[in-house]
């Protein structure tokens, strides 16, 4: 199980303790790996005016040119230089995995995880006999109590059923982690799937009922059976769909905002065998929990006495089973593929197994595999230049701040103390995490994703009571994605998305500010968009706004949300203007931080005027902010995006924010009535 955690996403060089990972290496340069360009011209199409439509003149070319891999359900930039990562890491696997005395123990366990997971042999050979004894434990059920109580253990094996239950800062004290609480217990991706009464939902409920059938069917069920089993787990999970708070009030910190005591928790739901679970599960003792929904707990009581426990355990042993599905025999792996990846995502093929199985060491030892991948890839002079861009975007901000006319100068103090007090993590972690206690065994797939599992579990249980370490982070060193955390105000840049097309310390600094820039100034400006305001520069959740500066502040962010509302993102799915408010201001403040930032570099510099390649910086800067963002994207992954994700699609994440931009509409000459030039442009910061 996760912790419990609130960061938002785009979608740090120390010592390293060489002794513990492979030997030192210098920066990649395999001339095997893909070569991703920065700055393409031949990614453009020239025949759009971009002033009509920025994204296809920018990405045109690129998208004809990269249709979506039969493996793949989007396929962007993003995709590419993740690949090209994927390729360095199955490469240290492979070395890793051929065993022998030299290996170290880093290398040891990934190795034989990556090894134990390549072993397809002997992973079918053995079915579903990894889970035959969670599934006896689940057959024992006789009561309510034996339910719970089974319920808490496998929430300690990675199977959080019924609710979540762990870790999470808390909001009011954020140096310190706190017990919490919240909904959970549904399958599909989001509670609207089991709600709507459109076709296409009713299609995908169809279409999940007799993909759990299948499942249990593999399981070695009757037919007959299975499809009662079906039914009964459909009906318990529309139950809880039911009772949780829908994906876009959950985006407002104050709806998860309910501290309580152990007590009060314990009263939500008083025939639910709180200390029973609590008992079996074996958290550290705590007083103060966090509950996100009460009432998703305060329904569970009756939920609990109106099915039948014979429904329950049926509900547990799917839960079980979709878990471990993937890391079971290949009729389990093929029949998960096809509902989820194939129907609801649009993807053609199964990727290749050592594909899954590098995504799979990075998910289970990520800071391990994290430390060759970083000796191999990541220089001096990564963290160096990026740091440097970073603090140039922060001192942009504070100047932005300072020129802002419709916020009073009490809310621009507190606005500058939350800036100066965020914290940069460029790379990795400055400590890695000690696996030494992890039992990786050759040719033990699912006992090994198990035990690590279970020690992730385990350390961040003992979080509990505990200060926040604020040196941890949220994703491996190989992830092409960056995040900021508004409990901790600090950004993070893993070094797996320093590299081009993002950044490229050949090229000139328009297109790197276009760039890795953007990403940045999109992180920095979540911790005052419409959810990170909310917080203040040590992380608590507290309002440091007057009245008369929140309103206009909401009145600004409505703009965004209304814009991006009319978006189309596939047939008749529009994007969602207020699940996607934060990562849109965020894109629409971090483009203009980033080109605020570049323009102070170059009047330094004296090259405001420099063209390159028939291009001026600011429309070198704006091409490469583009390109970022070319991608293609199925029509079932278009549509599960838009009614899950907080990202708006590409095209929208470059074409909303140019139209925004009187600095855009000068580069190019854009005049009023041009689609990319907005009669009403909406700014936030």
């Amino acid at each position: 199980m996760r912790p419990i955690r609130i960061f938002a996403t785009l979608l740090l060089l120390t010592s390293l303790c060489l002794a513990q990972g492979a030997p030192a290496k210098k920066p990649t340069e395999k001339t095997n790996l893909p070569t991703i360009p920065v700055f393409d011209q031949s990614a453009m199409d020239k025949s759009v005016n971009p002033c009509e439509n920025f994204y296809q003149y920018a990405c045109g070319g690129w998208m004809a040119k990269n249709p979506i891999p039969p493996d793949q359900a989007t396929w962007g930039r993003f995709n590419q230089l993740s690949e090209r990562n994927r390729d360095i890491l199955h490469d240290i696997l492979e070395r890793a995995s051929k065993g022998g005395a030299n290996r170290t123990p880093v290398m040891q366990k990934i190795g034989d995880m990556y090894g134990s997971c390549m072993d397809e042999t002997k992973v079918n050979a053995a079915g579903a006999k990894p889970i035959q004894p969670d599934l006896a434990d689940i057959a024992k059920i006789t009561d309510r109590k034996s339910l719970i109580a089974e319920i808490a253990r496998l929430h300690r094996k990675g199977t959080a059923a019924l609710f979540r239950f762990g870790p999470t800062a808390d909001l009011h004290n954020s140096g310190m982690t706190i017990a919490g609480a919240d909904q959970g217990g549904t399958s599909l991706p989001d509670r609207d799937y089991y709600l709507k009464d459109d076709a296409k939902s009713k299609e995908t409920r169809e279409k999940y009922v007799a993909h759990v059938q299948k499942m249990f069917e593999l399981l070695g069920d009757a037919p007959d059976k299975a499809q009662a089993e079906s039914k009964a787990v459909m009906d318990i999970e529309t139950q809880l769909a039911k009772a949780q708070m829908d994906r876009i009030a959950m985006r407002d910190p104050a709806n998860r905002d309910h501290p309580m005591t152990r007590a009060e928790f314990l009263a939500l739901a008083p025939n639910f065998e709180f200390e029973t679970f609590l008992s079996t599960l074996a958290p550290p003792a705590f007083e103060k929990v966090n509950v996100g929904n009460p009432d998703f707990f305060k329904q569970i009581g009756p939920l609990l006495d109106s099915v039948s426990v014979d429904n329950w355990k049926t509900y547990l042993r799917w839960h079980l089973l979709q878990g471990a599905a993937q890391w079971l025999s290949e009729p389990f792996v093929t029949e998960s593929f096809n509902f989820r990846d194939k129907f609801l995502g649009g993807q053609k093929e199964q990727q290749a197994r050592w594909k899954r199985c590098v995504r799979l060491t990075d998910a289970t030892l990520g800071e391990a595999l994290g430390q060759p991948f970083i000796n191999e890839t990541f220089g001096k002079e990564g963290k160096e230049r990026t740091l440097a861009m970073v603090n140039g975007i922060e001192k942009s901000m504070s100047a932005d701040l300072k020129k802002l006319d419709w916020m009073s100068d009490g809310t621009k103090k507190a606005a500058q103390v939350k800036l100066d007090g965020v914290a940069n993590k460029i790379g990795y972690p400055d400590t890695w995490k000690d696996y030494s206690t992890v039992k990786v065994v050759p040719g033990e797939l699912l006992g090994n994703v198990r035990r690590a599992t279970q020690f992730e579990i385990n350390r961040n249980m003992n979080k509990i009571g505990k200060p926040v370490d604020k040196k941890e982070w949220g994703m491996t060193p190989p992830t092409v994605n960056a995040y900021y955390s508004p409990a901790q105000n600090n950004i993070n840049f893993p070094a797996g998305i320093l590299q081009p097309p993002f950044y490229d310390n050949k090229m000139d600094d328009a297109v790197n500010f276009g760039g890795i820039g953007a990403v940045i100034g999109h992180e920095l400006t979540h911790g005052f968009d419409d959810q990170g305001a909310k917080f203040d520069a040590t992380g608590n959740l507290r309002d440091w706004w007057t009245k008369q500066d929140k309103d206009e502040f909401e009145k600004r962010t409505t703009c965004i949300s209304d814009e991006y509302d009319k978006f189309v993102a596939v047939d008749d799915v529009h994007v969602r203007g207020r699940l996607t408010l934060g990562e849109n201001t965020a894109d629409n403040g971090g483009v203009r931080l980033s080109l605020m930032a570049l323009h102070d570099k170059m009047q330094q510099a004296g090259t405001m005027e420099k063209a390159i390649d028939g291009f001026a910086p600011d429309q070198r800067f704006f091409i490469a902010f583009g390109q970022i963002w070319c991608q293609n994207v199925t029509p079932e992954q278009s549509r599960l995006r838009a009614l899950t994700d907080p990202h708006s699609p590409g095209q929208y994440r470059v074409n909303g924010v140019v139209s925004n931009m009187p600095e855009f509409q000068k580069a190019f000459g854009c005049k009023q009535g041009q689609p990319m030039v907005r009669a009403n442009a909406c700014s936030v910061w």
